[in-house]
């Protein structure tokens, strides 16, 4: 299936049913008074979070969701039917957006909890409504009120603890398959990862932690080489940051010390929060290193970048060393989620529950 992180969608809720002027008429009932009924609601449109979805392909095609209107009222107290709800299933973890003024509406953080995104018109009045002791022959009736209608934005941003960061052929991939159930396709060319890929991490019995693995980032991606910064954005929810470095590069023209500080400077282009998240040094492909200078190779690194966080020295084709790595990073990780408060983002602190559908 496609990977599609962006859609913009046109969401239209119904309109409410006219009310209805009507008097009864039977025979041998001259005065049967007023019985006209009020117009059904329209039908609204409402989001809800779905962790079985991992992409908004689906809004990619079908753009433009319309609920139904309502009924208009009738004669004999009948009142007009209310519209049918249309729910939109979307992948945990998708931003909505107005489309037009680009306030944020909605970020959908829990599975199976409804969003109010387009509110479907009440109904008009019939003249039933408007019976009264001194007004026993109303003639009024109202129309029914329209739905509202908004061009929104879609942005998916994936759910994940720990995410991965490096050059093209860092060794990311192999790494994500070797301490996870995912199993992305791994090559020896670089930007074999062209889209998100998600593995749920199994530290013992009930602990387990999601990392994520983009594609590569080269320098130069703020101007749009390679893949550019479009995935980036799939790293802000995460607590924690894995900086894949490849040890041992086949062209020895390359200097990894270089090619670790074009990343650390992509990143802060990008967005300075996401630079200041806690980020660790995995440095990957030992098993390419000979046993007795690896070591040397480790500190050499570590003393020209000038690193002062935690390092981590491993090989992701043999496993060697990422059980300590794993099992550290759930540390991290179950540390930061009792920290996080139950509303992590400010924008929608105190804002007040969305309808539920009915």
């Amino acid at each position: 299936m496609k990977f599609v992180d962006e859609a913009t969608i046109d969401v239209v809720a119904g309109n409410g049913g006219s009310g209805c002027a009507s008097f009864r008429r039977e025979k041998f009932i001259p005065f049967g008074g007023p019985d006209g009924g009020d117009g059904g609601r329209g039908g609204s449109v409402y989001a809800v979070g779905d962790r079985n979805l991992n992409t908004l392909i689906d809004f990619r095609y079908a753009r433009r969701h319309e609920a139904r209107n309502g009924e208009a009222g009738r004669g004999s107290d009948q009142f007009g039917a209310a519209g049918a709800d249309v729910v939109l299933r979307m992948p945990v973890g998708t931003i909505i957006s107005d489309a037009e003024t680009g306030a944020v509406l909605a970020e959908l953080l829990v599975p199976g909890e409804p969003v109010l995104l387009a509110k479907g018109g009440d109904g008009g009045f019939g003249n039933l409504h408007y019976k009264s002791s001194t007004n026993r022959a109303p003639r009024q009736k109202t129309p029914g009120w329209p739905g509202e209608q908004k061009k929104l934005r879609l942005e998916l941003r994936v759910l994940a603890d720990v995410g991965l960061l490096g050059m093209p052929n860092a060794g990311k991939s192999t790494l994500i398959a070797a301490i996870s159930n995912a199993r992305p396709k791994i090559a020896d060319y670089p930007f074999t990862t062209l889209h998100p890929n998600l593995g749920v991490v199994r530290v013992g019995p009930e602990q387990s932690f999601v990392v994520a693995d983009i594609p590569g980032l080269i320098e130069g991606a703020s101007e749009g080489a390679g893949l550019g910064h479009q995935f980036l954005r799939h790293l802000q929810r995460t607590q924690l940051l894995w900086h894949v470095v490849d040890l041992a590069p086949f062209d020895e023209a390359v200097d990894p010390v270089a090619q670790a500080r074009a990343i650390v400077a992509e990143l802060k282009k990008y967005d300075p929060a996401l630079h200041a998240k806690p980020r660790w040094l995995v440095l990957n492909k030992l098993d390419m290193l000979d046993a007795d200078e690896r070591e040397k190779r480790v500190k050499d690194f570590v003393r020209r970048l000038r690193w002062k966080g935690p390092v981590f020295a491993i090989s992701a084709l043999t496993r060697e060393g990422c059980e300590g790595l794993v099992r550290a990073a759930f540390q991290h990780v179950a540390a930061a989620r009792h920290e996080v408060p139950a509303d992590p983002d400010p924008r929608f602190a105190g804002e007040p529950a969305q309808e539920p559908p009915r």
